[in-house]
């Protein structure tokens, strides 16, 4: 693995808008060198038989790999991309890849995010075309493999388009067809459950400490 450390200025940063202490960081480091590395080690060579070009930082792969075996977020492959696409846009995210910035406040949103960064995390994962409603199409295309489809059913979609209003009557509060951000607060704060309607994009609170005890043995509260 590269000798590579945490700049103090980097550390500095992210301490001050993160949820992680500086000791947790550190180890967050070290998580990211390795998993970076181990996946880096796995590149398959070009169709020329050069070594892959090797990008320096967490791809997409591995990202999902971490989601299922450390987080056990068995979830649809649908959301699985909107968290890596979400993630990836900002905190210098890189192309196909999550430097450590975007890495860790991710991170730090699922495992100890207030209730507003949880709830703009969820929306902005249900938002699939990311234009600020969640529209009954973007409904339909999350639940729809939420229900066991019968045999015979002549319409096997249509007790998907049933959830699907049956989810709208209760989010959407301005009654105009969609949910937006208010909306979404404010069914959210009514019925909590709701955060997660369309599909899961939080880890449970126990995967969170298990993790959390692997960065410390002492880790500071969880926020509920």
């Amino acid at each position: 693995m590269p000798n590579k450390k945490l700049k103090e200025k980097t550390l500095e940063t992210l301490y001050r808008n993160t949820h992680f202490s500086k000791h947790e960081l550190e180890a967050l480091y070290v998580m990211y060198r390795r998993l970076v590395t181990a996946a880096q080690a796995i590149l398959p060579p070009t169709a020329i038989g050069q070594p892959p070009a090797k990008v320096d930082g967490i791809d997409q792969n591995t990202f999902r790999d971490v989601m299922h075996n450390t987080f056990d977020m068995i979830t649809e492959e649908a959301i699985l991309e909107r968290i890596w696409i979400t993630w990836d846009r900002g905190a210098a995210g890189g192309e196909g890849a999550l430097k450590f910035e975007a890495w860790v406040r991710g991170l730090s949103v699922l495992l100890r995010g207030t209730e507003e960064e949880r709830r703009n995390h969820c929306f902005a994962v249900y938002d699939l075309n990311a234009d600020g409603f969640i529209t009954r199409d973007e409904m339909f295309v999350l639940l729809k493999n939420s229900l066991l489809k019968q045999p015979g059913d002549e319409d096997p979609d249509e007790g998907v388009r049933d959830l699907v209003e049956l989810v709208l009557k209760k989010m959407d509060v301005d009654k105009d067809g969609r949910v937006s951000p208010e909306d979404y607060k404010e069914a959210v704060e009514q019925e909590p459950l709701l955060l997660e309607a369309f599909g899961q994009c939080l880890p449970t609170r126990r995967h969170a400490i298990a993790f959390l005890k692997t960065l410390n043995p002492k880790p500071k509260d969880l926020r509920s």
